[in-house]
């Protein structure tokens, strides 16, 4: 690696724990939090629901912005865009908002996040291949991950004492604070290379040139198509059974106020992510298609899930929540490595956002309907219904591996 690719991951790395320290604060209470402001299960999941419907909503258009006025301005916007939402989200706590006001602001923070996702990723591939780096993506992303696991481990510890020790809002202020200095390192740090900006005179038309060669190199690419199809699967159910540790832990544990023990659970996430993501290179050393070890993510999780949804004892309930958690921390690196070498530089902002539009569908109908299913039956039949949910997606990674694309073998 040479001094400018070196300078590149490092100012990712950077990016990344920021991002992810700031948003982590709330991590480990945010359903705690919603419940406290007077929702119930099902309500709470349905304002997750309306986040995700938000990512929805704006992964493409906010892609295209990526594409067309840079990956800087993409970063930089959502960190505006989170600060002024986690303002909003400790006003409506505050105040005993009503359901219909958390899902509108839900969808805003669902906007922060989508500048976020896509532009990133696009910002480091396009910059390590502008600089001639000539290494493994996995690696780099994995050491994305394991930044970003630590930045988490931290945070969310942190949220849930401090929240014990003084009230549920005070993590949305610290989370506010640290989305300024995330804000600040990137006007500083981050700039586009290998990509430029596009200062087109008719931006609809811009627009729609992008989306439409987003969706040839995209959407009609078979080996793409259907890992994408498979995300809602797996990532729908992702985010219920991260969120809905939170109170099942505690219920498990016997103390509905011990916001630490809460924290936890998004303690254990990011542990597992460091652990995950140093897993990566031996994991790729002895795999020689990237699929295999996507395939073999989704059966292990999934009867990692159905364990959870059986036990009553909250020692095993962790011990699964280290297992789940560790899974998807090995293989998301290998995913998006795959993925950003199926696509093409000058749409990978829109068509990552495409994928991350995908994958957050899922949780729209997801997070509602197995809210409902905690609130009439129990957390663990939830967690079990979650497992039937997400084995679906392994056909569909089948599906991508049957296309034999080149990007699909690991290079040793």
């Amino acid at each position: 690696m040479n001094t400018q690719t070196n300078r590149v991951v490092k100012t990712y790395i950077t990016l990344t724990l920021l991002s992810t320290f700031a948003a982590s604060f709330i991590w480990g209470i945010n359903t705690l939090f919603l419940l406290d402001a007077g929702l119930s299960n099902t309500e709470a999941f349905a304002a997750n629901a309306f986040f995700t419907l938000g990512m929805v909503v704006f992964e493409v258009p906010t892609g295209v912005v990526a594409d067309t006025w840079g990956r800087r301005a993409s970063y930089l916007l959502g960190s505006i865009t989170l600060f002024f939402s986690t303002l909003l989200y400790l006003w409506m706590w505050q105040s005993m908002a009503d359901l219909w006001l958390w899902a509108l602001a839900s969808m805003f923070i669902g906007l922060g996040f989508t500048f976020y996702s896509g532009a990133t990723e696009a910002w480091l591939v396009d910059a390590l291949n502008h600089n001639k780096y000539k290494g493994n993506l996995d690696s780099v992303f994995a050491k994305g991950q394991i930044s970003s696991g630590i930045a988490m481990l931290t945070g969310s510890i942190a949220g849930g004492v401090i929240a014990q020790m003084t009230n549920l809002g005070v993590p949305f202020i610290l989370r506010a604070v640290m989305l300024g200095l995330a804000f600040t390192a990137a006007w500083f740090l981050m700039k586009d290379e290998g990509f430029i900006p596009k200062k087109a005179s008719n931006i609809r038309a811009e627009i729609k040139t992008i989306v439409a060669r987003s969706v040839e190199h995209g959407w009609k690419k078979p080996s793409m198509r259907w890992l994408m199809i498979s995300a809602p699967f797996s990532a729908g159910v992702g985010i219920y059974a991260f969120y809905a540790m939170q109170p099942y832990l505690l219920e498990l544990y016997g103390d509905p106020t011990a916001y630490g023990v809460a924290g936890l659970a998004a303690a254990i996430v990011a542990g597992a992510q460091v652990a995950g993501g140093l897993s990566v290179n031996a994991l790729i050393k002895r795999v020689k298609k990237r699929t295999s070890i996507l395939m073999g993510g989704v059966v292990v999780s999934t009867l990692v899930l159905v364990l959870i949804g059986v036990t009553n004892v909250f020692a095993v309930a962790v011990g699964l929540l280290v297992v789940w958690a560790l899974v998807f921390a090995a293989t998301m690196p290998v995913r998006q490595s795959y993925v950003n070498a199926l696509i093409p530089s000058e749409q990978r902002a829109t068509i990552l956002s495409f994928d991350s539009l995908m994958s957050s569908s899922g949780g729209i109908i997801t997070q509602p309907a197995l809210g409902k299913v905690a609130d009439v039956y129990s957390y663990s039949a939830s967690y079990i219904i979650s497992a039937i949910v997400q084995i679906i997606a392994l056909p569909f990674i089948y599906l991508s591996r049957t296309q034999k694309a080149k990007a699909d073998l690991i290079q040793k």
